[in-house]
């Protein structure tokens, strides 16, 4: 929120003491602005601004249209607009705090001009003010010099039942490379007359005549600024969580916004075309960019280049579904990012904009490294092996371009490594940041380092404006008092501004006075950014002024990279800061932590998985949906936009539709219950189980058995079960009673991991025992004992006394 008379408050107004004096010389009288708790009456909006960036060859009057519309509960009457300005930017901050200036810091002022005598309730009325550059008879903008300047339209009004208030404004900077040449009128048909008396002095007349030439005064380079721009090209996680790789089945989509965002006027496809148009027609401009690519954005398309699915519930990823529209789309998108790849610099993302940060604060474990590895290290295996190019890799930009102390020893720990950071990362108490450096703390880590207020502009371009974490709470307010028209020319000035500010200040005579910093800058928009065709079109064009002008010159980010890790020796080192909002911005740690878990379950199965050369399926790719699931699920975008609820509660369920797929992997293989009872023989009688694997990938497991007392049951060792199949198992047993008891069987990894339910099965054995063996070897000795008497008495010739009674027989 902003202070007292900022954007909300200048939009609201109650009702007033009847003013006594409405107008003075038939024109409004300055109102005042109401605290923000009261209603609001008007909505003022930008549509056009001409120019948009004001040259030397440019028109000497600035020209804005707009549209005026009554969002309150009654008609209001009076409806006047006008043009002021505020003093010239004169700091990189300055390029964000200056829209957040009370109405009374636009003093340079224009006269007002009625819009409406009366604007009912819901209705609209457009407007069109134009205010001359510069003018000593009329009131102007009063610029004299190339710079960036605030400009803010003002309408007031009277609500019914109420007094003349300032009842909304809108806030925009204007770029000025170059003041035009202009006589005394600063457009055709203006005169001294039709302005009246200005309403500051900029409007005064200075005693000038109407033959009185102003001329053109444009900025003079000292040394043009080295600058590279990051081109992203990235999106929100797309594809459904839950749903294991597979030979045959489409991929499943949550929505077909890809498709809009790939077909022809589409936000990606305007990204793409734009640096395809540099490339081919300015080449030195394409010098200065460099891809950024998300493998998550190239997964999903490739994804789309074949038949997919559309799901009509997200929260229900294996629902019914329908087929997408973007395949067409996806195919040529892709082709020609190809093309484009070989052609310029290509970086890779972080995948799907993971919050590194939350990654750090988890503990060191398998699974932990195994989020790690998806999130930094494949990336640039994954772009590489999809563009056909050899990126380059040796730079993580976090998406929130910040970062925490364990953020940089996480990135570090595998070796020297460049992170791409704001210039807000740092601690504030260092007079001066170098556009590289040494981060102190972290041994191996550097930093290249990008323009913060730009990067804030940028992210507030297009239909989903967002505020970086590292923007300071004093230049934050809500983008959606913004029009786009209006977001664009803050983005365009803060392109133009580091070199406006190294070419200084020129005097009327147009002669330069000294310069500012040339220090090489680096533009750095969001990785999720969403500026319309056109916009991204304008911010490469001017770019290609700069540099054609010698303000800028191209500095190609592979030179950033390699000046950034120069400095890994340097004795001087800056602290990492990570500001309070950030954290607020960021993903749970407890999500993270529960990602972990699913991770480390995810690489114990893929051990125990087969692999099989000759089939299509291979263990990775039956994973790999999951493991890039649960990083989706980590994913910092739109955590920052207008909706940051909904983007975390989307996250969430992510995460736990992913984990929800990793339990049914595991339930998909276990011992099938036989039923019934199951009777042996003998003592030593196998038992015999079917074992099912349901997954479409080969699987080695183990046998684990819970036996009782007195049964022995021998280790039939690993089995290999076939993908979709089943396997009949014979596992030797001995059981010493005559019982029956139950046996409870299941399977697990090699490693002990438990796989399916556990079957339990009732077993009834006809084995006697002991008391059985002691009885059958006392009949047996008295069995011989009976033998050797018969013998005995034969020998002797004696009758036995056992045959008594039969002699006579």
């Amino acid at each position: 929120m902003r202070s007292v008379l900022s954007r909300a408050a200048a939009a609201v107004v109650s009702v007033l003491t009847l003013v006594l004096g409405v107008t003075v010389a038939g024109f409004p009288v300055t109102a005042t602005a109401q605290p923000v708790d009261e209603p609001r009456f008007l909505r003022l909006s930008i549509d056009e601004i001409t120019p948009q960036v004001v040259s030397t060859s440019s028109d000497p009057v600035v020209t804005v249209s707009g549209t005026v519309t009554n969002i309150g509960d009654r008609a209001v009457d009076d409806v006047w607009v006008r043009l002021q300005r505020a003093p010239q930017v004169t700091d990189s901050g300055e390029l964000r705090s200056s829209l957040t200036l009370d109405q009374s810091g636009f003093d340079t002022v224009g006269n007002f001009e009625e819009v409406a005598d009366r604007l009912e309730q819901g209705a609209r009325r457009t407007f069109r003010l134009e205010l001359p550059l510069r003018s000593s008879l009329v009131p102007s903008l009063n610029i004299a010099s190339p710079g960036v300047y605030p400009l803010l339209v003002n309408v007031n009004g009277t609500p019914e039942y109420g007094g003349q208030a300032r009842l909304d404004d809108a806030r925009f900077l204007l770029p000025v490379l170059g003041v035009p040449e202009s006589g005394e009128h600063g457009a055709d048909g203006y005169e001294a007359d039709e302005y009246g008396a200005g309403e500051s002095g900029a409007g005064e007349s200075t005693g000038g005549t109407d033959d009185a030439v102003f001329p053109a005064v444009d900025a003079t380079p000292t040394e043009p600024v080295p600058t590279t721009l990051l081109w992203p090209l990235a999106d929100t996680p797309r594809i459904a969580a839950g749903v294991p790789g597979s030979a045959t089945d489409p991929v499943r989509f949550v929505d077909d916004t890809l498709a809009t965002s790939l077909t022809e006027g589409g936000r990606l496809d305007g990204l793409l075309r734009a640096a395809e148009d540099t490339v081919a027609n300015d080449p030195r401009v394409a010098d200065a960019m460099c891809l950024a690519v998300d493998p998550d954005l190239l997964v999903s398309v490739a994804g789309m280049t074949t038949e997919y699915l559309v799901v009509d519930d997200p929260a229900d990823p294996l629902g019914a579904a329908t087929p997408g529209s973007g395949t067409d789309a996806a195919i040529g998108w892709l082709e020609r990012l190809r093309g484009l790849a070989t052609r310029m610099c290509t970086t890779p993302l972080p995948f799907a904009q993971v919050d590194v940060t939350a990654l750090a604060e988890l503990p060191e474990s398998a699974g932990r490294d195994s989020l790690v590895g998806t999130a930094l290290a494949a990336p640039a295996v994954i772009v590489d092996e999809l563009l056909g190019v050899d990126s380059l890799d040796s730079v993580v930009w976090p998406d929130a371009g910040v970062l925490t102390e364990k953020a940089g020893l996480l990135l570090a720990e595998d070796g020297p490594v460049t992170a791409l950071l704001a210039d807000a990362a740092f601690d504030s108490g260092y007079s001066a940041r170098p556009s590289t450096m040494r981060v102190s703390g972290v041994d191996g880590l550097t930093a290249a380092v990008f323009d913060g207020a730009s990067a804030a502009a940028f992210a507030a371009m297009g239909d989903r404006p967002q505020t970086p974490s590292f923007v300071p709470e004093s230049a934050r307010y809500d983008l959606t008092e913004d029009t786009e028209t209006a977001r664009l020319q803050d983005a365009l000035a803060a392109v133009a501004w580091p070199a406006l500010n190294a070419a200084g200040d020129s005097a009327p005579d147009g002669t330069a006075t000294a310069g500012g910093s040339t220090d090489p800058v680096v533009f750095a928009p969001p990785q999720v950014w969403s500026p319309s065709p056109d916009d991204a079109a304008a911010t490469v064009s001017l770019l290609g002024t700069l540099v054609r002008s010698g303000l800028a010159t191209p500095r190609p980010f592979r030179e950033v990279v390699a000046d950034a890790a120069a400095k890994a020796g340097d004795v001087e080192a800056r602290l990492l800061t990570y500001p309070e909002e950030a954290l607020e911005d960021g993903v749970p740690v407890s999500s993270a932590t529960l990602a972990a878990d699913q991770a480390e379950r995810l690489d114990t199965l893929q051990d125990a998985f087969v692999e099989d050369p000759q089939a299509q399926l291979t263990p990775g790719r039956f994973t790999a949906p999951l493991r890039h699931g649960l990083v989706r699920a980590l994913s910092s975008a739109d955590r920052r936009g207008t909706d940051p609820e909904a983007a975390a509660a989307a996250a969430l369920n992510r995460l736990h539709e992913t984990t929800e797929a990793v339990d049914r992997v595991f339930e998909s293989v276990t011992v099938l219950s036989p039923g019934g009872v199951y009777t042996l023989t003998s003592e030593q009688s196998p038992l015999v189980l079917v074992v099912r694997n349901d997954l479409p990938v080969g699987i080695t497991v183990r046998l684990h058995v819970d036996v009782p007392d007195g049964v022995e049951i021998t280790d039939i060792g690993p089995t290999q079960l076939p993908p979709r199949g089943s396997r009949t198992l014979t596992v030797p047993a001995r059981i010493s009673e005559s019982l029956k008891m139950d046996i409870e069987f299941a399977l697990t990894t090699e490693s002990g991991l438990p796989l399916g339910s556990t079957a339990q099965v009732t077993v009834r054995s006809n084995a006697y025992g002991r008391i059985i063996a002691i009885v059958t070897g006392c009949a047996g000795a008295l069995l011989l004992f009976l033998a050797g008497r018969r013998l005995l008495h034969r020998f002797r010739g004696e009758p036995d006394p056992a045959d008594e009674g039969y002699e006579t027989r």
